[in-house]
């Protein structure tokens, strides 16, 4: 049979883009607490401010006769940079690497007078990076006990080295290239060209391209900006509710059908809680509205460009409420009159759009919303708020018409030994439960993936990285493994490609292709405890994998990076597996969670650190009270280590326990450690 599809996905320019804004992004954000305690001593105390203090704002002399440094400026030319260079290296080597990247930030920050939050958010992933390739050179080669000397001298000694080579060359080259980045907004500014760029930021927004230019360019020049004049019109470039305020308003007087319906809510969320891309789906509904976004936009730019209006810091999220709270002094009637006129502008391109168009915007919202999310990579954190809570979730990737039967569904995940194995346990049982045995569900590293499968099954930050390995398959995407709702559209999928096939075209179970053979063990066959019998007491325990010393009832960790740390330590006193694997597993956390829900968290290592296994083991540990586990509760966190398909048999039984509300509150209640041992020969008995 035939199978219909677009052409091979490639990693697109736009993608890229994406992953650099988001890289920066995620510097920034977590930070934006700082910037904004900054902004408001800054609007405070500075000469200008609404309180000067001289002491505090760093302005005329002291007792003494010297100048008064004041804390705004050492907070921007110190501790602004340092956070964001810390958070950089964080996100790129944990611990470790945000400290050689705070010492490698400090050069450049000492080799320039500017503000240098460039050159930390390119000195922060920097040193990170490379004291990680440094310590993987002598990775397992260091004598035990002299572990601490040498991590602590190496980071040091190479911190230092990278700081000195920020002060005598890092720190001019940024210095040139932002003072070349200035003069073209002074450029754009001095002759009345800046609200052109919104002809680029408008779209850049909806395409979801604007932190790299947002991050990247406009907070650091507005920040500089900022510290020189008190106020910079860049901090409102991007954050201005204004244009997606006018869009809005237009499909609440002119829309028709869901769009209409859902657009107040969606003003409310956008206006107040600065989240715009609640108003992106509207304008892919109808593209030809972006036209309105950047009339808002050039409307907004140049009222606060003949006011001289400006921000002080950052406002974020790009709320009503932020860039009041961020405003400098004398640039309030300036600021709200550009925030109405962009609203206005906007509103009235979007309504003539509207009123002269044959479509009035009814368009199906729920695909305007999935194109939104596809854009992204991700799902949109209010998408519920347009569509209801499946917004965004429901049915498979577009892209792909599937024309044969289902017979080989692949979960994949970044190391095919933990998240997936769990999700094709769950789904495995739920098909054969529908009376298609014959379906073969297996798990996989998504390095190991071809394009072979009918089905792949991926987290939903995963998915981008699945599709062009596997682009004649449907493609679902999940938020969770354990119970999501995607499994009962799976089933419904296999029922009705099935249906149609005559029976003798079935092919038995045991005849069925193994679709991933030769790409890797853990695609190579489903989990051997599907249908596996426990046998002379050893089921319970995955003959080794998992073992009672590996059980700990009441853990004592009490956030979620102590509780990896605890599941990997009980792996390390087995001699399951090296420290790498364990700093692996929090690298796998930072990338894609290992929730699974039902109060159930796998933390496991990236498919790079399998070479740091041993052997294959599991740990399992309990908290009664809870954890926070990114926002989710977990009670439980089983740490896994995986060689071939060696642990797949106590995972799967851990599936079936987690799916069954009976049998989680049994693990809930269990006094000892025998009790939850037995659970798990039950449940395969």
């Amino acid at each position: 049979m035939a199978t219909e599809t677009v052409a091979k996905p490639r990693t697109s320019v736009r993608v890229g883009v994406q992953k650099f804004g988001t890289f920066l992004s995620g510097m920034i954000m977590p930070n934006i607490g700082a910037f904004i305690a900054w902004g408001l001593i800054t609007a405070l105390f500075i000469e200008k401010g609404w309180i000067p203090v001289a002491e505090l704002g760093g302005f005329g002399t002291n007792a003494e006769g010297d100048p008064n440094v004041g804390i705004v400026g050492p907070m921007v030319t110190y501790l602004l940079p340092i956070l964001i260079a810390y958070t950089g290296g964080r996100m790129v080597y944990d611990v470790r690497g945000g400290v050689v990247g705070a010492i490698a930030t400090m050069g450049v920050i000492a080799g320039t007078d500017a503000p240098m939050f460039i050159g930390a958010m390119i000195m922060g992933p920097l040193g990170a990076w490379t004291m990680k390739k440094i310590d993987a050179l002598w990775d397992g080669k260091i004598r035990p006990g002299f572990e601490m000397l040498v991590n602590n001298f190496s980071a040091g000694i190479w911190g230092a080295l990278l700081a000195l080579g920020g002060f005598y060359g890092l720190s001019w080259v940024v210095q040139r290239f932002t003072d070349g980045a200035g003069a073209v907004v002074g450029f754009l500014v001095n002759n009345g060209l800046l609200p052109l760029t919104s002809i680029f930021i408008e779209p850049a927004k909806v395409l979801f391209l604007n932190n790299a230019i947002n991050h990247g360019v406009l907070t650091p020049l507005g920040i500089q900006q900022s510290l020189e004049q008190g106020k910079s019109i860049l901090f409102l470039l991007e954050a201005n509710p204004g244009p997606g305020l006018g869009i809005l308003l237009a499909y609440m007087f002119f829309g028709r059908g869901a769009a209409r319906a859902s657009a107040p809510g969606a003003a409310i969320i956008h206006f107040l809680g600065g989240i715009h891309e609640i108003y992106f789906p509207y304008v892919l509904m109808k593209p030809i509205l972006i036209l309105a976004a950047i009339g808002g936009g050039m409307a907004g730019i140049a009222t606060m460009a003949i006011t001289n209006s400006g921000l002080v810091a950052p406002a974020a999220p790009g709320s009503i409420i932020a860039v009041l709270a961020q405003t400098s002094r004398d640039s309030y009637v300036g600021v709200i009159l550009a925030v109405i006129l962009a609203t206005a502008v906007s509103f009235l391109i979007a309504a003539v759009i509207l009123r002269t168009s044959k479509n009035k915007g009814d368009d199906d919202l729920s695909a305007a919303t999935s194109r939104m999310e596809a854009m992204k990579g991700k799902k949109s954190s209010v998408s519920s708020a347009l569509t209801g809570d499946q917004a965004g979730t429901s049915g498979a990737q577009p892209g792909t018409v599937l024309t044969r039967p289902v017979r080989n569904i692949v979960f994949a995940c970044d190391a095919g030994m933990g998240s997936s194995a769990m999700g094709a346990s769950v789904l495995r049982n739920k098909i054969k439960a529908a009376g298609f045995p014959e379906v073969k569900v297996t798990n996989s590293a998504i390095a190991n993936l071809n394009d072979t499968f009918d089905v792949v099954v991926t987290h939903q930050d995963l998915t981008e990285r699945a599709q062009p390995r596997t682009s004649s398959a449907v493609h679902y995407s999940v938020d969770n493994f354990m119970n999501s709702p995607k499994y009962e559209e799976i089933v419904e999928l296999v029922r009705s490609s099935n249906s149609s096939t005559p029976a003798g075209d079935a092919q038995p179970a045991a005849a069925a292709p193994t679709a991933a053979a030769g790409h890797g063990a853990h695609a190579a066959e489903p989990a051997p405890a599907a249908g596996a019998q426990a046998t002379d007491g050893q089921a319970a325990e995955g003959k080794g994998v998992l073992l009672r010393e590996s059980v700990i009832l009441n853990g004592t960790a009490t956030e979620r990076d102590a509780a990896i740390d605890e599941a990997g330590k009980l792996l390390l006193d087995r001699g399951a597996v090296d420290v790498s694997y364990v700093h692996a597993m929090h690298e796998r956390e930072e990338s894609v969670s290992t929730y699974m829900g039902s109060f159930l968290a796998i933390p496991h290592g990236t498919n790079d650190a399998k070479e740091h296994i041993n052997h294959s083991a599991v740990s399992i540990i309990r908290y009664p009270e809870g954890i926070d586990w990114g926002g989710k509760q977990v009670k439980f966190v089983v740490g896994v280590a995986g060689l071939n398909n060696e642990h797949l048999h106590i995972l799967s039984s851990i599936a079936k326990i987690f799916t069954n509300k009976a049998q989680v509150a049994q693990l809930e209640e269990a006094t000892t450690v025998d009790e939850v041992l037995e659970l798990f020969r039950k449940v395969n008995a």
